[in-house]
């Protein structure tokens, strides 16, 4: 299934909606496996920073919500990585939730997504 199947499937009202629309779900093990389009230890830290600035002015500073949802691994720990990614990247249409491709690539979201179901680091992680 593709990203874009797996964002419509997961934006559909009554799936984990509350935790979802705004939020990004993700797996329930706490273990998440790591891609191997890792980024740059530069570009890590401005997708770090990316997320705790331009994400947490909605989802709060420390990601546990705000004008949006908490983004934190306890809250998405019930939704697959693949929709979390496909959020990131494609945005959740219908809702303030914009889509990053124009800024990352859906690598790059998949790692942020990882990052998130991990517990996501503080601004000077690499």
């Amino acid at each position: 299934m593709n990203t874009e199947a797996l964002h419509r499937q997961h934006s559909r009202p009554g799936v984990v909606v509350t935790a979802v629309v705004l939020g990004w779900p993700i797996m329930s093990s706490p273990v998440v496996a790591q891609t191997s389009d890792a980024p740059s230890s530069v570009r890590a830290q401005t997708l770090v920073r990316m997320v705790r600035q331009d994400c947490g002015s909605c989802h709060g500073m420390l990601l546990t919500g705000g004008l949006g949802p908490a983004i934190t691994a306890q809250a998405l720990r019930d939704v697959p990585l693949e929709s979390v990614a496909a959020t990131i990247y494609h945005g959740r249409p219908g809702t303030p939730m914009p889509p990053w491709k124009a800024m990352i690539n859906e690598a790059e979201a998949r790692w942020m997504a990882e990052r998130l179901l991990a517990g996501f680091p503080t601004e000077s992680a690499r």
